[in-house]
């Protein structure tokens, strides 16, 4: 499920009213609530053709090796340039708000293992130290996430970082990787009603936790943090994922039926906030040629098996606000304070 705009999710605190998905004001919750319901069954019966997204150039991803702990400046040098030629390159094109977001990505304090200005952009953010860190927390996004986007996912990412920053014990290293590594559905299209999505990402996401674990070390505590339709990237994944921890919130299902239907051996988490639209998204899974529509059993059902935990009275675009008892919660899991998550 997703997000639209190009707004940020986690300055929501202090903005003078409350707010829905990354700045969509809680007035339209309804509409988007009754949109979702009937797109799910709009999905069997009316399939929907997705809008074009207008080609925008840009160069081939950087050539690289394999990344290891000490070539990590290397790609982040190499992707910062890459960024730059995509900003010149949009730029000529007269697309000005790409080169502006892709001139952001090629500022020098910036570390992206991975870049592809391409369409509508991959990219995949560090922040931290990652070739000394202890505990790592890989934030997956879900649908309406791309480069002209990125910023409100940036935001996320960098608020569970500063978090993790102020509790971490003396001593041990964190990180945080913002994986923007799939094109994600339009939240507005039936892409976003059914696995197919994420059955093209979760290949891409395993090769990237195993390359992730090459740079990191097998010692690493290593966290899945999954949110809206990134939940269902995920739990496609997560039967070959070498992971300890996976964290569902906002999720609309993960296309199993129970947690341990996930295969995995890492603790399942689940939460959902008390003002979050996704709660009102049909918990179906239907097959129709050959496609699944809908994504089945609720992750904080207690049927499913999750361990649930407390997300607060937030809205779908809230876990990682600061502040907030999401983010609290996910900051223990990420570093291991399993007792001290309280439970929904």
């Amino acid at each position: 499920m997703g997000r639209t705009g190009r707004t940020t999710g986690t300055a929501e605190a202090g903005a003078g009213h409350r707010t829905g998905e990354y700045g969509k004001p809680r007035r339209t919750h309804r509409r988007r609530r009754a949109l979702l319901a009937a797109l799910i069954t709009a999905a069997v019966v009316v399939p929907l053709s997705g809008a074009a997204r207008p080609e925008i150039p840009a160069p081939a991803p950087a050539a690289l090796a394999p990344v290891t702990a000490t070539t990590l400046d290397k790609a982040y040098a190499a992707n910062r340039a890459n960024a730059a030629e995509a900003a010149r390159m949009a730029a000529a094109h007269g697309n000005r708000d790409r080169a502006a977001a892709d001139r952001e990505m090629a500022d020098a304090s910036r570390q992206f293992l991975t870049f592809d200005g391409r369409g509508a952009g991959l990219a995949t953010e560090v922040f931290g130290d990652l070739a000394h860190a202890d505990r790592i927390a890989v934030l997956v996004p879900g649908s309406d996430t791309s480069i002209d986007t990125y910023d409100r996912f940036r935001d996320a990412a960098r608020a569970l970082y500063e978090r993790l920053t102020s509790e971490v014990p003396q001593g041990t290293g964190t990180a945080v990787v913002a994986w923007l590594g799939y094109e994600t559905p339009g939240t507005v299209s039936t892409t976003v009603t059914t696995t197919g999505r994420a059955e093209q990402a979760a290949p891409k996401l395993r090769e990237f936790i195993r390359r992730l674990r090459a740079v990191t070390g097998q010692e690493a505590r290593l966290s899945l943090l999954c949110h809206s339709y990134g939940s269902v990237v995920c739990g496609r994944a997560a039967s070959h994922l070498d992971v300890d921890d996976i964290a569902l919130v906002g999720s609309p299902g993960t296309g199993a039926d129970t947690a341990a239907a996930l295969h995995t051996p890492a603790r399942v988490w689940a939460a959902r906030g008390g003002d979050d639209w996704v709660a009102e998204v049909p918990h179906v899974s239907v097959d129709l040629l050959g496609t699944t529509v809908g994504f089945g059993t609720d992750p904080i059902s207690p049927s499913f098996g999750a361990r649930v935990f407390a997300a607060g009275d937030g809205g779908h675009s809230d876990y990682f606000r600061p502040g907030s008892t999401s983010l609290a919660n996910l900051t223990r899991i990420v570093l291991g304070e399993t007792s001290e998550v309280t439970h929904g």
